[in-house]
């Protein structure tokens, strides 16, 4: 039998829904599941994790107790559990601390590592993966004793799979002094992270300047949303790199993807491109998002967002 882990990860004492995703892409008759929480968080997303198919819940600690972020002894500490509990392969997702996990982990395993992956076959240890602007999609098969692999968030639909989860607790001596984490802070954007957000509203050229954005963070408001840009907005300084959606920022899949006064180019369309609905506000009834969206207003943003801002803070009483 075959043990595979996934790097369960929190945000502010809660459990990213994402987590789930990637859960559901390990589902297997064939191997055990293990959920490493290296904050230490098990007991409290216990019902969550074996609600949907984890069968062994690892909470990380140190000897003074859990850890504080710092990707060289987080990656230390996964490798140390991985031969501990004899895990063959490792899933997470491609957000920000995948990216600096996984990787360190793959490079000290001498494993193959493959990101931003829409599906995975553990029997065979294939993945797939989207290439060329979202234009094809490349079946990956890795050999090795481990195989890493970083999951697109929700790529992958989650289903419950009810387990009895057994709680575990893993101590990892690792020395942590090659790298000093002085201080963390927030990006200036803010706000909801666009790879957990279910619904997104994204601004581009057709916004103008960078006060403009305001409109839309009042429309995502009163529903949870998230606010992103085009590549276009980006580059003229209205809004942070972290807010970018397409092919050189942020990969998304929310249920709902409203694109205001953006063109459509093909790189931004691979960022969002396995968004459950796609809905198109623009002026210009030949933007190429109009080929790729499945509803399309020729419109002005400035009149319907504010419109929509309204309605959405009336329904929510």
């Amino acid at each position: 039998m075959e043990n595979v882990a996934i790097l369960i990860e929190t945000k502010n004492g809660e459990l990213k829904q994402s987590n789930l995703g990637v859960i559901t892409a390990a589902h297997g008759d064939d191997h055990e599941i293990y959920a490493f929480l290296l904050d230490g968080s098990g007991v409290d997303h216990k019902a969550a994790l074996e609600s949907h198919g984890i069968d062994k819940i690892v909470d990380f600690a140190s000897a003074k107790g859990p850890f504080d972020w710092n990707p060289v002894t987080w990656s230390k500490s996964v490798v140390s559990a991985m031969q501990h509990f004899s895990i063959n392969t490792l899933l997470g997702l491609t957000s920000a601390h995948g990216k600096e996990l996984l990787p360190r982990i793959a490079a000290q395993l001498d494993a193959p590592l493959v990101m931003d992956c829409t599906a995975v076959n553990l029997i065979d240890h294939t993945v797939e993966k989207s290439q060329y602007s979202g234009r094809t999609t490349a079946t990956i098969k890795t050999r090795g004793a481990h195989h890493i692999y970083g999951i697109r968030p929700n790529a992958v639909a989650p289903q419950a799979s009810p387990a009895a989860a057994e709680l575990i607790s893993f101590k990892a001596d690792v020395d942590s002094r090659a790298l000093t984490i002085r201080e963390i802070k927030q990006t200036g954007a803010g706000g909801i992270d666009l790879t957990e957000a279910d619904v997104i509203i994204s601004g581009g050229r057709g916004m103008q300047n960078s006060e403009n954005f305001a409109i839309l963070r009042k429309c995502a408001e009163p529903i949870g949303a998230a606010v992103g840009a085009s590549r276009v907005a980006v580059d003229a300084g209205w809004v942070p790199h972290s807010m970018q959606v397409g092919q050189t920022g942020a990969t998304v899949s929310p249920k709902v993807y409203i694109a205001c006064g953006i063109s459509g180019s093909v790189q931004h369309f691979a960022g969002m491109k396995t968004s459950g609905m796609i809905i198109a506000i623009n002026t210009d009834p030949d933007a190429a998002i109009a080929k790729r969206c499945d509803y399309f207003a020729v419109a002005d943003l400035f009149e319907i967002i504010p419109l929509l801002a309204s309605k959405l803070k009336a329904h929510q009483g």
